[in-house]
């Protein structure tokens, strides 16, 4: 493992120069990978393994008729390498987990009787053993229990492999049966094509991810946007112009040279005006935002988060309403305006 300095709080991190994708295949060349559902992560890591040499079959129910026709597309054939979920958990020697949260609690009762002694049961989110209390999902003394988890969507881990590039993970070992746990876990991580691993713990994966999701990277973002675009259209400013000073400079320019250098970069890039004025409200944000981050952290902390997630998307409307609330938020004035902003941008390439 590799010693990096965060913030100067070092920390080891598993870097691919040293763990490259020719060790992880040594290390799993007798293993069959079975990959459970092909919804979210499943098609990006499924794909990623097999285009790196990896020994990959998937198990769909096929009554969901959208996501096993996807992996037919997708080159898994079915009988040979596309099977129903418990076929191909019994053929597999090592069971990655990749239904929803919601999924995974109504499927575990006909998946752990498939666990064969010395498999390893993997997870890209702690949700599940974390919350066992709420989920049911409690493995077998006799498997290994491992997590590698991509910081990024499906979609993302799949971009940014075709790319040439790799997206950096987090790495978890629950329980090591065999003595080989963090090898296969280190190995596979490698195998879906992340660019650096780093380890952290079932809860404490879960917990951050959970906050991060309702905070900063979505509900958070979301919200402000909303607050800042209504502010605007109430003191008389267009839906044009609230969006572009609200959505379109963060996501087409800001947001970029944060990624790129960093935030005091891009502050350092900007007019002097936008500059100061930044710097002295960032504090005031801070300040409001905190205690509501706080809360959040608490109720992921205590499994209320979880309760809610569970017993909503179990519902038998819940597809209807997230519809509605989806919806919902398309086409409100803001995400109108928005689409009818990206259709004026200048195509790349054209003078």
């Amino acid at each position: 493992m590799a010693k990096i300095s965060f913030g100067g709080v070092s920390e080891n991190v598993v870097l691919r120069e040293e763990f490259p994708v020719e060790k992880a295949r040594e290390v799993l060349k007798d293993e069959i990978i079975a990959i459970i559902g092909y919804g979210v992560q499943g098609p990006a890591q499924a794909l990623n393994m097999k285009d790196n040499g990896f020994n990959v079959i998937i198990g769909q129910a096929p009554e969901f008729k959208e996501d096993w026709d996807k992996a037919i597309r997708d080159g898994f054939v079915p009988g040979e390498t596309l099977f129903p979920v418990e076929e191909a958990a019994k053929k597999g020697t090592i069971i990655q987990y990749l239904v929803s949260d919601a999924a995974q609690r109504i499927i575990w009762p006909q998946l752990e009787p498939c666990l064969n002694e010395g498999d390893a049961l993997y997870f890209s989110h702690g949700f599940s053993i974390t919350y066992k209390e709420q989920t049911g999902v409690i493995p077998p003394k006799n498997v290994d229990v491992i997590l590698v988890a991509p910081k990024g969507s499906g979609a993302s881990v799949r971009t940014n492999f075709l790319a040439g590039n790799g997206i950096n993970s987090s790495y978890a070992i629950f329980q090591d049966f065999t003595g080989r746990a963090e090898e296969r876990t280190l190995a596979l991580g490698i195998a879906i094509g992340s660019g650096y691993l780093f380890p952290t713990t079932f809860e404490n994966e879960v917990f951050s991810d959970l906050t991060g999701e309702r905070g900063v990277l979505m509900g958070a973002l979301a919200g402000i946007i909303e607050a800042q675009y209504k502010v605007l259209r109430e003191n008389g400013h267009s839906p044009s112009e609230a969006f572009n000073e609200t959505v379109e400079e963060l996501t087409q320019s800001l947001i970029r040279l944060v990624d790129q250098n960093g935030m005091d970069w891009m502050y350092a890039n900007c007019s002097a005006t936008a500059q100061r004025g930044a710097l002295d409200w960032r504090h005031k944000f801070r300040e409001a935002t905190l205690p509501v981050f706080n809360d959040l952290y608490e109720s992921v902390k205590s499994g209320a988060e979880t309760k809610r997630v569970l017993d909503s998307t179990s519902s038998v409307d819940y597809k209807t309403s997230l519809n509605a609330e989806l919806t919902e938020m398309r086409e409100s004035e803001l995400w109108q305006a928005g689409a009818a902003v990206r259709q004026l941008r200048p195509e790349r390439g054209s003078k």
